[in-house]
């Protein structure tokens, strides 16, 4: 038995279930906050959550394959489970991080923008004299 064949397709496989997993949690709780960021413009707020999906898949899955090659031969299961939870681990540790940007990437954009609105309705408020 190929034990590197083997811990290639099953590094892929969670690796790939993995990304989605998370890139549809982002992308159906990341609606709320881009909704409001664009202040209720809910065309543009679909089109960027998209845009930022395809992103999240081009980025997660390209590291994934780019590092799917094994320099080392594997001897035996118990190498292909130590394998695996090396770079499964760093896959779990790059979704977490890019989860952590996006949130903050949404904070951001929407503290501007609730900024913007704040300062938008003092300038439209009549001043009293």
């Amino acid at each position: 038995m190929n034990y590197i064949i083997l811990t290639y397709c099953i590094y892929l496989a969670i690796t790939i279930s993995l990304t989605i997993w998370v890139a549809k949690t982002l992308f159906n709780n990341g609606k709320v906050f881009l909704i409001d960021i664009f202040h209720g413009n809910k065309i543009l707020s679909d089109s960027v959550n998209n845009l930022l999906l395809v992103g999240f898949y081009l980025i997660n899955i390209g590291y994934a394959v780019f590092t799917l090659q094994e320099e080392d031969s594997i001897a035996n299961i118990q190498g292909v489970i130590e394998r695996l939870s090396i770079k499964v681990g760093c896959i779990i540790l790059i979704l977490g991080v890019m989860h952590f940007f996006n949130l903050l990437i949404f904070f951001k954009l929407r503290k501007r923008a609730q900024d913007e609105l704040h300062i938008g309705n003092r300038t439209i408020q009549p001043t009293n004299q």
